[in-house]
């Protein structure tokens, strides 16, 4: 049997804990906060990330991540974007050696300005070949229910792809494989800058001919980001982009969306972050250094420049649509 190590117990986390585990795979979670990490292995339930849901009885949990990672296979990375690094630092010594490492996480790291993969490389010393990104129209909640979704998995080794496809492959939950890692990485980073602009649209009363236009140009801007990092457009207009992208600019669920539409209708970030529970969304922070890597490959990105403007150089909302209708107008 496949053993899989799931590194970090947030709503993704566990959800894709509960696929595996579905799926047939032995599966130990690990949790920051012993209590946490106690509920999901007494009462078969996140309580504070996925309320409601019941896991399989078979996924255990531990705040002890050297046993969590001990005889892993699959090593799958949880974690939100900007504290990978951090984290890997204290894992990876525990990692087994042949172990396959699997991102969840989404975002481009701030400073270096390095893709997810290129981070848990970096750290631990994996070759590119070990080191595989999911992506796709994955909002955490449905999938736990057993709503039907599929997934985009990215290996450059093909093998590997194929061993995580099996391990997570369900009735509800259908995943493929790729071996364009930057695109489902580009994709997955970029999706969230533009589901803030969505929510950004929706929250100053903005209607679907609007989200509509912000949801295309905004894969136009992550197509060209991504094709000139070297990723293929194709991947971009699949999964692990579009279907990404539309599930989440379009949906409630979708921290990022939500986040957007408090600061649309007149909110400040700090009120915006409150109400969120003090979790900020990932393409707050992503947005930055989305913006950065788009200006060193000299890539237009005006969606992303206008988000970031809004996030940390207090432009209002109102301004930001301005700017943006009041761009030279030329052929699509």
């Amino acid at each position: 049997m496949t053993r899989a190590a799931v590194l970090g117990s947030g709503s993704w986390g566990t959800a894709f804990a509960k696929v595996l585990a579905d799926a047939g795979t032995d599966v130990t979670m690990w949790a920051r906060r012993d209590e946490l990490a106690s509920t999901i292995s007494d009462k078969h339930e996140n309580t504070d990330y996925l309320p409601g849901i019941s896991l399989p009885t078979s996924i255990s949990a531990t705040s002890d991540p050297s046993t969590a990672l001990d005889g892993a296979d699959i090593v799958v990375l949880a974690v939100p974007s900007q504290s990978l690094r951090a984290n890997l630092a204290e894992w990876t010594e525990s990692i087994p050696a042949d172990a396959t490492l699997l991102s969840l996480a989404k975002g481009i790291e701030t400073g270096t300005l390095l893709r997810m993969s290129q981070v848990i490389a970096q750290v631990t010393g994996a070759d590119p070949s070990r080191i595989a990104s999911l992506s796709g129209p994955n909002l955490a909640r449905p999938i736990a229910e057993g709503q039907p979704a599929a997934t985009v998995i990215a290996c450059s080794d093909s093998r590997r792809a194929l061993e995580i496809q099996k391990s997570c492959a369900t009735g509800y939950f259908r995943p493929y494989t790729n071996t364009d890692v930057i695109g489902c990485e580009i994709g997955g980073a970029c999706k969230n800058v533009i589901a803030l602009a969505c929510g950004m649209a929706s929250g100053v009363g903005y209607g679907e001919n609007t989200l509509a236009s912000i949801m295309t140009r905004g894969l136009a801007e992550i197509i060209r980001l991504g094709t000139a990092l070297g990723a293929s457009a194709s991947t971009l207009a699949g999964l692990a982009g579009v279907g990404d992208l539309v599930a989440t600019c379009s949906s409630t669920l979708s921290r990022n969306r939500t986040f957007g539409e408090r600061l649309g209708s007149g909110g400040s970030m700090e009120s915006a972050q409150k109400a969120a529970h003090g979790q900020v969304a990932e393409g707050v922070k992503s947005c930055t250094s989305v913006r950065a890597l788009a200006e060193s490959y000299d890539v237009e990105m005006p969606l992303t420049e206008a988000v970031h403007r809004v996030c940390h150089e207090g432009l209002s909302v109102p301004d930001a649509v301005g700017h943006l209708l009041g761009r030279r107008i030329k052929p699509e």
